[in-house]
């Protein structure tokens, strides 16, 4: 086949072979990636239903009933599903950029500043929080060490479906100029899984020790201050940091309610 190039303006670009063979590629990747999301989301599903189906249904009627009755368990779901939403707005976008970058890239950034919110950020990590269980297991902890593993598992779920329904990139892979403090974090960006894990833990802890107005406070600033290591560190965006946090305080309610029927006693 020839092309009349008279009919070419100098700017227009002719699709060669090559281009059509890319293009054909970059779709059976972007075919593939979106199928292996749907599994994704089917996939973490069931397990969340077959936890569901776990719990006995004294607690499942509690739950229910929790959400329903507490106007504050109610305030922290709607305002979660508004943050969700909200990632449609455009201008919700340049505003989270200009955030991130505020707390990214803007101020003085001194190599022990950078050591200690990575040290910092680390708290929201899974694996120091079932190894923290386990130390609350062998000092008779026992029902506590259980709400923290069967919590962290269950969050976990439900922080990778909202990842794999949303599937927001992580600002790394779309702005310019971005600090990377460790590593470049692995999967999705909506919710801050450590962020979520950090409200979640303080949570419990407020529920189940006294400690004041000034311990509470201090477990919440300490979980806040997560969020913002998270966005320190190039991790995520404002409102990954404030979702997480809400998921964590609703799911450290549901927890709470729900542990005298996993754990009686």
């Amino acid at each position: 086949m020839s092309v009349d190039l008279s009919t070419i303006s100098p700017t227009q670009n002719v699709a060669g072979p090559e281009t059509v063979v890319q293009s054909g590629w970059i779709k059976r990747v972007r075919e593939r990636i979106f199928h292996r999301r749907v599994l994704t989301v089917i996939g973490l599903a069931i397990m969340l239903g077959l936890f569901w189906a776990w719990l006995s249904p004294q607690a499942r009627i509690a739950i229910a009933a929790a959400v329903f009755q507490s106007r504050a368990l109610f305030i922290l779901m709607a305002l979660f599903s508004l943050i969700t939403l909200s990632l449609l707005w455009s201008a919700g976008q340049e505003m989270d950029a200009w955030l991130f970058m505020l707390f990214n890239v803007r101020g003085i950034r001194s190599r022990w500043l950078d050591g200690a919110m990575w040290l910092l950020t680390q708290l929201g990590n899974m694996g120091l929080a079932l190894a923290a269980a386990a130390v609350l297991y062998a000092l008779a902890f026992e029902r506590l060490a259980i709400e923290i593993v069967l919590g962290l598992l269950s969050l976990w779920l439900v922080v990778e479906t909202v990842k794999a329904v949303t599937d927001r990139t992580r600002p790394f892979a779309l702005l310019k100029d971005v600090r990377i403090i460790g590593w470049r974090a692995l999967g999705r960006s909506f919710p801050s899984g450590h962020t979520a894990q950090a409200f979640f833990i303080a949570s419990l802890f407020v529920n189940r020790f006294d400690l004041l107005l000034w311990g509470d406070t201090a477990l919440f600033v300490t979980a806040g201050l997560v969020g913002v290591t998270r966005m320190y560190v190039g991790a995520h965006y404002p409102r990954d940091v404030i979702a997480g946090a809400l998921i964590g305080l609703v799911w450290a309610f549901l927890i709470s309610l729900s542990s005298a029927y996993l754990y009686p006693g």
